[in-house]
């Protein structure tokens, strides 16, 4: 299966949607991100990602225009600028939107903005779970850990 995950910066959302869908899917899924103007990933996404035990710092922020016309099993927005700016994609099977407010744009301590991508990160893991288990590819690695990383296994 292959996927793509758009948000408008593609420096947090996507970016972490990437992240979890990599992770959680276990190698059954070729998985992209990209947004509509990219901005370069967020420090505090890739610090939210580490508390889990999910390592994005290597990621790169992409435009849409990379994959423009690219066939995808499945194109996911994860922000409603995604979602309006790209209202169909050329080459997807299928388009979902999930809208999940933007944790760049919290105000505050640099702990209320973390709190903040922990918030979305844990909102798009709920998501990608349910994404993933129905269509049968949700991998080994997320039925022993809990969302904060710690093992659960008995």
């Amino acid at each position: 299966m292959r996927v793509l995950v758009l948000c408008t910066g593609n420096s947090a959302r996507s970016q972490m949607a990437e992240g979890l869908i990599r992770h959680l899917a276990g190698g059954r899924v070729e998985v992209h991100s990209a947004g509509t103007a990219p901005a370069g990933l967020h420090p505090l996404a890739v610090r939210a990602m580490g508390e889990i035990g999910i390592d994005i710092s290597h990621h790169r922020s992409k435009s849409l225009r990379e994959f423009w016309g690219q066939p995808f099993d499945l194109v996911l927005t994860v922000c409603d600028a995604a979602n309006e700016a790209c209202p169909t994609f050329p080459g997807a099977s299928e388009r979902r939107h999930y809208g999940v407010d933007d944790p760049a744009a919290a105000i505050g301590s640099e702990d209320a903005r973390l709190q903040a991508f922990r918030r979305a990160r844990d909102v798009l893991h709920g998501v990608i779970e349910r994404l993933l288990r129905e269509r049968n590819l949700l991998g080994v690695e997320d039925r022993g850990a809990d969302r904060q990383g710690a093992d659960t296994r008995e």
